[in-house]
């Protein structure tokens, strides 16, 4: 019987697919079993085929080139091509060689990254701060894409290969993202999920972008088109001209590439939005910043007529010396606050009617801005000369957690982790009581409330004001708010000493509780990431204020109560209308968790600091950055403070220091000095030059302190004795609260 297959004495069809026919005529020592090589070229290796590796084991180099020759004298041109292809990208024993990264499985990620910074750090200094924060987001999403392709091995390998380059800034993120693994873990991490659900906005100048674009794509099959795809995916660059840019101007780029370190531009992150706006829109302008109204709150009518009368007979009794004006010209001419574009409409914010004891506080206030030592910044390099006033707390054994100073600066609160407030007199004095009952307890200069069933996080007396005139009306602090653990806020009573209300609202402990500046709304922040906004007469919130990623951990006020602001762990601050609950500003910048707010008197700017110890000032009317300022060390600056003028900025933190910074001018100079941690007795003045603390040894021989980058626009620091700084506060006159606990 003839082995000849049939039509082979003509043409033979071909085969489809550009498959081997199994019968094909070949010598008949190489001749394989039907079905053999036709699937195994299709890669098939069920039912009978044999995969790519086992062809290659079975056929030899010398054979394979038979095969070939051979498909090519019979012309089956598309089949020789196929295999020519499939044996270029073979080795000898069967295993794939790959051309290109992208077809390099989990590693195709480490080699595209590795890639892209040695080009960054090749590149021209000038243009290096900016192409660096392209990496953090490259590390995240390139992560995020080896585990969710369940690639678990060298997702571990790429993150312990990159993660130091991003310990100092990211470390949370970091501590975050490390435990995932799976896919699934993609899915449940909040962190992941926050980056996953929005792209990371990044903001370079054209010439970098477009040099970045052209390398990537020369670069290709080395790992370019895998940047180029996370690029896609997961980012939205926005290129900005040179020229047309303050903060990509060639000064700023030449000024930070001399840097010691590097920060996010405020425009940079999650969600990414347009500088200071909260619209998170990638295709909207700068024109969709709401219009804020920043002026002073009109003051009502009646109130008004009471003050100016007030103001006339307080003249005719004390007749102002000889070069001082008269209290009522000055309320004409600096305090009076009437109806304008600038000012929010007083119906829009209901307040309860005015009392004889609010216009004892105008009065008190017009007195005390004729009066008080006046902080116009610095004059010729040289600082004002501000004092501080410190009150240490010994035998806490670390119980406290936070501080706060009433306004009349007759006593300060402490909130305890043993569940309880204590409120003690500044001066030692008996604390005011009314007796309600007969045989209550005598009189005292501290006071213990009992009440939450959970450590005290926050504490704050509601407004007041010194007023040394035995017959006005008492102006001093009535109530004090706390928030603790128990998620509840209580409001305390300071004239009875007990609890009035409770308010409970919020799913997890309470962060921060803080009065509005008129003494009738109070706002809070939680662990369940929102901000809610009460009223003393309401057992409910009347607002809830809900953006954040992460818990909210500090609040505050505008001065013209039209305006709150939150500061939350995810690092962003916004800033929210009172009168429909709708966020008109977001700033982000910040490299660490927000730890504490304060809004300037003026209305005009907000400082917000962090566990990093970096102070940032932000202009509210066009949402911008006006500069960043670094003196703290790390673990966090908690309390923030501005002078009467909003000229000066006091700062305490867990460094056991307490500074002043100038907030008028810029701190671009080229001078940044290294200062130590900490000290003992010696102030530091910035206006004299600054030193390192490196190589100054203690006992033993070992060094006291880690040396801090102070920026030029510290004023002065002043070091305690192993005393945390829980708060600072300006009083209305200038002076400078501070109070902390030792702990030794």
């Amino acid at each position: 019987m003839s082995t000849q297959p049939q039509g082979s004495g003509g043409n033979p069809p071909r085969p489809s697919n550009g498959a081997v026919n199994g019968a094909m005529a070949m010598p008949a020592q190489t001749r394989p079993v039907d079905g053999q090589l036709g699937n195994s070229v299709t890669g098939g290796s069920q039912n009978g085929t044999l995969s790519q590796q086992n062809l290659n084991s079975i056929m030899d180099p010398d054979t394979r080139k038979k095969v070939i020759e051979y498909l090519n004298k019979k012309g089956y041109s598309r089949t020789e091509q196929m295999l020519r292809v499939e044996s270029a990208n073979q080795d000898a024993e069967g295993r794939p060689i790959h051309i290109r990264v992208e077809d390099s499985g989990g590693q195709r990620y480490a080699r595209a990254v590795s890639l892209t910074q040695r080009w960054i750090e090749e590149n021209l200094d000038i243009y290096k701060p900016e192409l660096r924060r392209l990496l953090w987001p490259l590390f995240v999403y390139s992560f995020l894409n080896l585990v969710s392709d369940n690639c678990s091995d060298e997702s571990r390998r790429f993150f312990h290969i990159f993660r130091s380059n991003f310990q100092e800034e990211h470390e949370d993120d970091l501590r975050a993202l490390e435990p995932i693994s799976l896919p699934e873990h993609v899915s449940d991490n909040p962190i992941a999920k926050i980056y996953r659900g929005a792209k990371y906005r990044l903001t370079l100048t054209e010439v970098a972008y477009f040099n970045l674009i052209q390398f990537l794509e020369s670069r290709e099959r080395d790992g370019g088109a895998v940047v180029i795809r996370v690029i896609q995916e997961y980012l939205n660059v926005v290129t900005v001209q040179r020229a047309t840019d303050d903060q990509h101007s060639l000064a700023k780029m030449l000024g930070r590439a001399r840097q010691i370190e590097d920060f996010p531009a405020e425009d940079e992150g999650i969600p990414g939005h347009n500088p200071g706006s909260a619209n998170t829109d990638r295709t909207a302008g700068s024109t969709v910043l709401t219009r804020l109204k920043l002026g002073p709150m009109p003051m009502e009518s009646e109130l008004l007529g009471d003050v100016q009368g007030d103001l006339e007979e307080e003249d005719l009794k004390h007749p102002p010396v000889k070069g001082q004006s008269t209290l009522l010209h000055d309320f004409e001419q600096h305090i009076k606050r009437e109806e304008s574009e600038e000012t929010p409409n007083r119906t829009d914010i209901p307040l309860p009617p005015s009392t004889a004891r609010d216009v004892a506080m105008e009065v008190q206030k017009v007195k005390e801005n004729r009066d008080r030592f006046r902080i116009e910044g610095r004059t010729g390099g040289i600082g004002p000369g501000i004092s501080v006033t410190m009150f240490t707390f010994h035998n806490t054994f670390n119980s406290i957690n936070c501080l706060d100073f009433s306004g009349d600066n007759t006593m300060v609160a402490a909130g305890t982790q043993e569940s309880y407030i204590k409120v003690w007199s500044l001066d030692g004095k008996p604390l005011p009581q009314i007796d309600l009952l007969e045989g209550t307890s005598p009189q005292s200069s501290s006071r213990r409330l009992i009440g939450h069933s959970g450590p005290v996080y926050a504490v704050s007396f509601s407004p007041a004001i010194a007023n040394s005139d035995p017959s006005a009306p008492n102006t001093g602090a009535k109530y004090l708010l706390s928030g603790s653990a128990d998620k509840s806020v209580r409001l305390w009573s300071l004239e009875t000493w007990t609890c009035l209300v409770v308010y409970k609202g919020h799913d997890n402990p309470v962060w921060d509780v803080t009065w509005g500046p008129f003494g009738h709304y109070f706002l809070t922040g939680s662990l369940d990431k929102t901000a809610r906004l009460w009223s003393t007469d309401h057992i409910s919130y009347l607002r809830m204020f809900v953006g954040h990623d992460m818990d909210v951990d500090t609040t505050c006020f505008h001065p013209n109560g039209a305006y709150v602001f939150t500061g939350s762990s995810d690092k962003m601050v916004r800033m929210w209308a009172v009168i429909n609950g709708y966020p008109v500003r977001m700033f982000t910048g910040h490299t660490g968790n927000i730890t504490c707010l304060a809004c300037s008197p003026s209305g005009k700017f907000l400082a917000s600091a962090d566990d990093t110890g970096i102070i940032i000032l932000w202009d509210l009317a066009p949402g911008r950055l006006l500069k960043r300022m670094r003196g703290h060390a790390k673990g966090g600056i908690w309390s923030l403070s501005w002078s009467v003028e909003s000229t000066v900025l006091a700062s305490g933190g867990a460094d056991g220091t307490v500074r002043v910074w100038d907030v008028v001018g810029s701190n671009d100079g080229p001078g940044q000095g290294k200062i130590g941690e900490g000290g003992a007795g010696a102030k530091i003045d910035g206006s004299g030059p600054i030193q390192s603390s490196a190589g100054v040894t203690g006992a033993g021989g070992k060094k006291k302190g880690k040396d801090v980058v102070v920026t030029p626009d510290q004023i002065s620091a002043f070091p305690t004795k192993k005393s945390p700084v829980y708060k600072v506060k300006f009083t209305r006159m200038n002076l400078l609260l501070a109070g902390g606990a030792y702990l030794p």
